[in-house]
């Protein structure tokens, strides 16, 4: 079976689905890769490279795509790079349906299928899949250190013959993986790291690495791992009790998300407004609306001296190894569904049921079902299919 990589079209991306590396075992495993020319390139892996591996080079996405039966990309494709598709492939890539209707809607018209890492289980067996993992310790890594480029004091203490300077003072909001590897990043830079997460189970993970945790009596345990949405009533309390320690912050850096929702708000203006001028927030979430009323995707808003950072696309700021990661989350994927060079998806696996977006063209995820509805296109009015 003949895989694609075609080139990222999401703009500033510098990922790219697959590096050399995982190419060469997945072409001794019997599977066919085109990648489209430059695929590589801002990643630093060039067409030579891939050459090598034993992938074929095509000179534009028409010819990557040609054919193939399994197309794999970073990023959810675009209503036009669908239109390149051929009819009935299957699709791999992160794939949120409310950020790519228009996508979902001709990839059901080609009877695709489509799987998505931002559906992927959070079980055991999956855990070497789990893109989203793998991604968030880039995008937790490259906070730490864009908020101590942007912070106008060291995070270390200092000691010199001019007197003492104390570390920084460092609020880490949502300790999953991404909020974890930003504590161990402002951790080893020297500063002072208090942490804090609506799941009590995030406590023992934050003081592993060093850092105190915050209780504010608000809980939001939720399934497979993931925090639940908080009632406006629960958000208001987390916020008047996080607003003090906020504004005794030199650097507040926000991680928390909801899985196929908007970012929830953890920083409003006013507790922006109660920290010193000079401090810096810096807000991963920044492509899901942000965790501070104030952020802006892409840029860096002063807000009375106080710098808000809002982090686009964190992992493809370090392109290399994000894809290096990326890359290896498919090959393991692959070998759950395609492990001789075919895909042969066991539809009875909850992985592979879990992941699917579209079967044929058909929705299978909840939010594919609500949007695609019946075949003839009428709203769904019965429960999701499975």
């Amino acid at each position: 079976m003949k895989l694609a990589v075609p080139t990222e079209t999401r703009p500033g991306e510098r990922r790219v689905a697959l590096v050399p590396d995982v190419v060469k075992k997945l072409v001794s495993t019997g599977w066919e890769v085109c990648v489209q020319s430059g695929a590589g390139t801002e990643a630093a892996f060039s067409d030579a490279a891939y050459t090598d591996a034993g992938a074929t080079v095509a000179p534009d996405v028409a010819q990557t795509v040609s054919g193939a039966g399994l197309v794999v990309r970073v990023n959810a494709p675009s209503a036009e790079d669908v239109a390149a598709l051929p009819q009935g492939t299957t699709v791999l890539s992160f794939f949120g349906v409310a950020q790519s209707e228009d996508a979902l809607r001709a990839l059901a018209a080609k009877g695709a299928t489509v799987f998505s890492f931002d559906l992927l289980p959070r079980i055991s067996r999956a855990q070497g899949m789990d893109a989203l993992s793998s991604q968030a310790t880039v995008s937790g890594y490259r906070a730490g250190l864009t908020a101590a480029e942007h912070l106008a004091k060291f995070f270390p203490m200092f000691m010199t013959a001019a007197g003492t300077v104390p570390p920084a003072k460092v609020l880490v909001m949502g300790v999953g993986v991404a909020g974890l590897q930003s504590i161990a990043t402002a951790r080893r830079l020297g500063a002072v790291v208090k942490a804090y997460d609506v799941r009590a189970a995030a406590k023992e993970e934050a003081e592993s690495l060093g850092a105190t945790f915050l209780d504010t009596g608000v809980s939001a345990e939720g399934t497979g791992g993931y925090a639940r949405e908080l009632t406006p009533e629960e958000l208001d309390r987390q916020r008047a009790a996080l607003a003090e320690e906020v504004g005794r912050s030199d650097v507040v850096i926000t991680t928390a998300a909801v899985p196929g929702r908007k970012a929830p708000v953890l920083l409003t203006t006013s507790m922006v407004e109660g920290m010193a001028e000079g401090a810096v927030v810096v807000d991963m979430a920044a492509d899901q609306g942000g965790n501070c009323e104030l952020t802006e995707a892409g840029a860096v808003v002063d807000h009375g001296g106080v710098h808000v950072v809002g982090m686009a696309n964190p992992p493809s700021g370090m392109p290399t190894h994000a894809s290096f990661l990326y890359a290896r989350n498919v090959a393991n994927v692959l070998g759950l569904m395609g492990p001789e060079g075919a895909l042969a998806p066991d539809w009875d696996d909850e992985i592979v049921t879990g992941m699917c977006v579209l079967r044929e063209g058909a929705g299978k995820a909840p939010a594919a079902v609500e949007l695609l509805g019946s075949p003839g296109g009428a709203p769904a009015t019965g429960g999701a299919q499975s």
